[in-house]
């Protein structure tokens, strides 16, 4: 058998209808837009739309990552605390281990101002690293050990907030480096820089997930993984994959968190994992997995966003933002749920 059998007809099927309900999402998302520019007289303002793109950046790459592993039918529990952590551990590097690194460089030879450039982004790189030695450990655990990824990613949410308390002592960390704090205020060509860091991030990913072989492998280990392995696909390596690519956005977004509140605290975005399987069920992944895309959880992601900020414009109770939520993520499960039944 060829890898065609797995992943041939049926995930272009898939593609179809993710590319379907991201237009749909496109015209709810632009209908909510519509509405708050009517309904309110600071909706459609830059600062708020600035603003609104930053907030929406964060969970949209969030659940980005969470998607891929949505895709193959795991879950990834941890993505949260894998974010708070990385804020205290980015925040400890650039405030204990940058200044040294930046004073050996200019020891070495370069104007201070492009050591302490290049001091940030090796403190960044090696936050991204830790974020992918993570994904690692959780691949490891489902694929070698056999762990369920509720188990092992719900572990590591545990032992991660544990560490980072004991790293900071209960406390924040404070980051003072005003060229990684000033980045997620400044804006290029007009766009917030936050925001270009969803297009970085999401262009790669949109290759990766459907231009290429390996995202084709993704979708067949979703929809049937024995079969997948009789078709030739290396199960493994693209399950470990999609962990170790969740975990690497986590960090992402940890290095964002910790640029947006000028903070590392091991706390500041428990709670996110939830939003990033929100957010990436109402762009259409199945938590059943082989189904999902890469502008779907995007979409997702600024529409809770949109709901949240509108929610706050139009002085709504925070309560029924929540309640909204769930009653998006029911309808939608319950939808694809008949789908699946009709095929």
């Amino acid at each position: 058998m060829t890898d065609t059998a797995a992943t041939g007809d049926a995930p272009r099927t898939k593609f179809e209808f993710s590319r379907l309900l991201g237009l749909t999402l496109v015209g709810v998302l632009l209908a909510m837009f519509l509405f708050l520019a009517w309904k309110t007289s600071t909706f459609a303002t830059p600062g708020n739309l600035s603003n609104l793109a930053r907030q929406g950046a964060i969970f949209a790459i969030l659940a980005l990552g969470q998607t891929f592993v949505i895709i193959t039918a795991g879950i990834d529990l941890s993505v949260g605390a894998v974010a708070s952590f990385i804020t205290v551990v980015v925040a400890m590097l650039i405030q204990s281990v940058a200044p040294d690194v930046t004073a050996w460089l200019v020891g070495a030879g370069l104007p201070e101002s492009i050591a302490n450039g290049v001091a940030l982004w090796i403190m960044i790189l090696a936050s991204l690293l830790l974020g992918a030695g993570i994904g690692a450990f959780h691949a490891f655990g489902v694929v070698k050990m056999g762990l369920p990824p509720f188990i092992i990613t719900l572990a590591t949410f545990t032992a991660l907030r544990g560490v980072g308390l004991l790293m900071t002592n209960g406390s924040t960390v404070n980051v003072t480096n005003d060229v990684f704090t000033g980045f997620s205020r400044g804006e290029f060509l007009g766009i917030p820089n936050l925001f270009m860091v969803v297009i970085v991030v999401a262009v790669p990913a949109f290759v990766y997930l459907h231009l290429s072989r390996w995202g084709r492998y993704l979708y067949a280990v979703g929809s049937n993984p024995e079969a997948a392995r009789l078709s030739g696909v290396n199960v493994n390596a693209v399950t470990a994959t999609a962990y170790i690519l969740s975990s690497v956005c986590a960090a992402i977004v940890g290095v964002m968190l910790a640029s947006r509140t000028g903070t590392g605290n091991a706390t500041q975005a428990i709670g996110f994992e939830l939003e990033a399987i929100a957010a990436s069920v109402i762009g259409g992944t199945s938590l059943f997995g082989a189904i999902g895309s890469v502008w779907g959880p995007l979409l997702g992601a600024f529409i809770l966003a949109t709901i949240r900020n509108g929610a706050n414009l139009m002085n709504v109770n925070s309560f029924w933002q929540f309640i909204i939520t769930g009653v998006l993520i029911i309808a939608i499960v319950y939808a694809d749920g008949l789908r699946r039944r009709r095929r």
